[in-house]
């Protein structure tokens, strides 16, 4: 999985029309900055509203998921949802000119080949990802659907569907790699069944639907006269059925479990709306719209509970943000006072550094000989080294600039920093930069627990 956030490199737009409310329109990919995450903006209403792609969004979850925010819907958002995360994007504005994403031929694999067209752009911050920590599960026992969430340092998913069907047997499909998520899952088209055909009409829905953007599954016997009123429904000249496969028009499947990939396809892009990258073994029994949405409800009251205490992730086996060699072109200190070993991530608003202390920190010697213990100042001298590359990343020629810390508020130093211990330091700005002057909380952890925090301001001078 990446580990750097990632844009597209230009706008790329495709064509069509929406499958519920049958209205044609254009969706446009459009790169965003980092932070940004997935948006959908709707230029044919007055103001031009935006939607965050949330499960806090969620209105409706009539055969698909809808998302609402000031005034502004977004219809049938998880095909188009699914193709962000299969490629690893992170931030993406989408522009529509209607009420819902195109859809194509039933699939994503339409979003995947121009997004790719489009080009990715790797972008100089971390991935913000959250680890799911605990055991997560939905279970809906009246249409016996079960998902659930199992701590992993990856993402993978696993799909089961089994609709009582003589036509469709149990099916399974599973996701080891998201980065396959383009060549195994993305072409799996929607399908339908044909009983929930004419009820889905009567409600108004699949407007846009025809043979060319479903599979209809054919799941009892019809006749000749029947085949004639289907034909009419979905505006063609003539429909058939192949008695063997139980598909309207002889339509051929991609897959023989086509739709288990479908609907795995269907949890990824629905699990989207969570807001953030997530790692987990992900397990669904006979998922659907209405049951994604409430396990990614669940999960993200999980990440909100742990955001109170939020330790920062650190994997020793990722490449740094930067490394000392930059850290050294960027900071004016050097040893002894040089202090960041690494930073392991760094956006518009925040950084984490490294600071791996050893017995052979110079001020050990004097600084309870026989009961070592990092001095508190020179905790905080890390902490303002870290918050230094964040002031300097103001900037886009921050080798002529000074960072300097100007004043400390609030400062406590909660355990003893040990020999052998690794801080991990956390800043972040509390308010906006204003005539060279910014404010920043700094916090630092050992295993978890906080051992120091301070409320920093610090001025960024130009060189002379």
């Amino acid at each position: 999985m990446n580990t750097k956030q990632q844009t597209i490199q230009k706008a790329v737009s495709v064509s069509g029309v929406g499958l519920h409310t049958g209205v044609s329109a254009t969706m446009t990919f459009l790169p965003a900055p980092t932070n940004h995450g997935y948006k959908f903006q709707r230029i044919d209403l007055p103001g031009q509203p935006i939607v965050d792609a949330d499960v806090d969004n969620v209105v409706d979850l009539s055969r698909g998921t809808t998302i609402e925010q000031s005034g502004a819907r977004i219809h049938t958002v998880e095909h188009t949802l699914a193709a962000l995360v299969g490629l690893q994007l992170d931030n993406v504005l989408i522009q529509l000119d209607g009420p819902e994403p195109p859809i194509m031929d039933g699939s994503s694999i339409q979003f995947i080949n121009a997004l790719q067209e489009a080009g990715i752009e790797e972008q100089n911050a971390t991935r913000n990802y959250f680890e799911v920590n605990e055991y997560v599960h939905y279970k809906n026992s009246e249409k016996d659907i079960e998902l659930a969430a199992l701590p992993l340092n990856d993402y993978r998913l696993t799909v089961m569907v089994d609709y009582n069907s003589r036509v469709i047997s149990s099916q399974h499909a599973y996701l080891n790699d998201i980065g396959q998520f383009p060549e195994q899952i993305a072409s799996s088209r929607t399908f339908v069944f044909l009983h929930e055909l004419e009820a889905l009409y009567k409600q108004n829905l699949i407007k846009g639907g025809d043979l060319t953007n479903a599979i209809v599954i054919v799941d009892r016997d019809v006749e000749d006269g029947e085949l004639d009123y289907l034909a009419d429904l979905l505006h063609k000249p003539k429909v058939s059925v192949n008695r063997r496969e139980g598909i309207l028009n002889n339509t051929q499947l991609h897959y023989p479990n086509e739709m288990a990939r479908h609907k795995l396809l269907d949890v990824v892009g629905d699990l989207a709306l969570i807001g953030r990258p997530i790692k987990a073994q992900i397990l669904a029994a006979r998922p659907g719209h209405a049951a994604n949405v409430a396990f990614a409800k669940k999960i993200k009251k999980l990440i909100q509970k742990n955001a109170a205490n939020q330790v920062p992730h650190y994997d020793p086996k990722q490449p740094p943000v930067l490394d000392i060699n930059r850290i050294s072109q960027l900071l004016p200190h050097r040893y002894p006072f040089q202090m960041i070993d690494k930073i392991i991530a760094l956006d518009e608003n925040s950084v984490v550094g490294i600071k791996n202390v050893t017995m052979n920190e110079p001020f050990f010697p004097g600084h309870f000989p026989g009961n070592p213990v990092m001095p508190g100042v020179m905790q905080l001298e890390s902490m303002a080294q870290t918050g230094g590359i964040l002031v300097l990343s103001t900037v886009p020629d921050p080798e002529n600039y000074w960072p300097y810390l100007i004043g400390i508020e609030n400062c406590r130093f909660r355990r003893n920093v040990l020999p052998g211990d690794t801080v991990i330091f956390r800043c972040e700005f509390t308010s906006p930069m204003k005539r060279g002057i910014v404010k920043m909380q700094g916090r630092g952890y050992v295993n978890t627990n906080l051992v120091c925090e301070a409320d920093m301001i610090a001025s960024l001078v130009k060189k002379k």
